[in-house]
């Protein structure tokens, strides 16, 4: 049956209004997701801000949202071990399966792939912070009613640490340093401590998401808001063998190479912004660095649904608002203000 939706949809840098969309008949293959929760992520905040994400520019509308889960309402075709009424944590990403990318095992970097709220391709993928929206049903993956939906929700940026941790290598026992406090520096450090990370530092330039890492189970946490000489002395006592940039800045990126050892390994993992960004690569090869990119994640999110599930991880411990889907603008607003808030969940109105 034909529906419509309210929908966060971005027209320009701070630009986001929650406008009705009509969604038509449900296409064959797909089922109708009624929204429940929806996390708001960092790059949904430099879509709010800048109207792009890195190299991603925002030309059209576009919704946003890709932390969500929900229940099915409509279901067109064949949904194996899918029902209406099912709640679902919702993968944003949709994989071709055939291409070169997704048969060597790397889904993530599918040349085809369709993934919520992202303006990476023209015309862009919609997201699903709407009261209703579409998905394949592979996308959906079946959570107990029991679970909060705000937890399945934040399935999505569990997957994004855990794939961030399995492409560091083996860290079990090693010495790992996080540049940058927000949402998916905590996930990443959780992640880390579930891969036996043996001693994790957290820096940031903020005292509160700091103060908050040293709640969640950082070992040390930095403040290098007046400089990064506390970082030396860090290193001079305890070298730091895995360093993972997530603040998505230049000077994170720079502190990072600086901070590793020699033969040392970094994770990029934050946006840096568009365009060519200065690096001390002279660093790079003079310490013989491992340096890796991590994208978005693969199969990571089945695993991270289990972990919430059982209970093996708390994302809830990470919500610090909750705002209902009208209320969208506002709840950007107050994600972006990082003495309030660590993470935002916008939920059902």
């Amino acid at each position: 049956m034909s529906a419509t939706a309210i929908a966060a949809t971005l027209f320009a840098p701070e630009d986001l209004r929650v406008v009705e969309r009509d969604l038509g008949q449900l296409s064959p293959g797909m089922v109708r997701v009624k929204f429940g929760a929806g996390g708001i992520c960092g790059s949904d905040m430099h879509y709010f801000r800048h109207a792009r994400t890195g190299d991603f520019i925002v030309t059209s509308p576009l919704i946003l949202g890709h932390e969500v889960a929900g229940e099915i309402v409509e279901i067109a075709g064949d949904a194996p071990g899918l029902s209406v009424g099912d709640h679902v944590a919702v993968n944003p990403s949709r994989w071709c399966g055939h291409c070169k990318r997704c048969r060597e095992g790397r889904p993530n970097l599918c040349e085809n792939i369709y993934f919520m709220g992202s303006a990476s391709k023209t015309p862009h993928m919609q997201g699903g912070f709407a009261s209703l929206f579409d998905a394949i049903p592979a996308q959906c993956v079946k959570v107990p009613k029991t679970l909060a939906l705000s937890s399945a929700a934040l399935a999505e940026p569990l997957a994004v640490g855990l794939h961030a941790v399995a492409r560091a290598g083996d860290i079990a026992g090693r010495h790992v340093a996080l540049f940058g406090a927000g949402p998916i520096g905590l996930l990443v450090m959780l992640a880390a401590r579930l891969a036996g990370a043996g001693r994790i530092t957290m820096i940031d330039i903020a005292a509160a998401p700091l103060a908050f890492a040293k709640a969640l189970g950082a070992d040390r946490v930095v403040d290098i808001s007046g400089g990064t000489a506390p970082l030396d002395e860090v290193t001079a006592a305890d070298p730091v063998d895995v360093a993972f940039e997530i603040s998505g800045t230049p000077a994170g990126l720079g502190s990072a190479i600086r901070t590793a050892r020699r033969g040392g390994t970094v994770v990029l993992v934050g946006n840096l912004p568009g365009g060519d960004v200065p690096a001390p690569a002279n660093a790079m090869m003079a310490k013989e660095l491992d340096v890796k990119g991590t994208f978005r994640f693969g199969e990571e999110f089945s695993r991270a649904v289990e972990l919430i599930v059982s209970g093996a991880v708390d994302v809830e411990r990470l919500v610090t608002a909750r705002r209902p889907l009208h209320d969208a603008p506002d709840a950007f607003r107050l994600a972006l203000d990082r003495s309030r808030s660590v993470k935002v969940v916008l939920t059902a109105d």
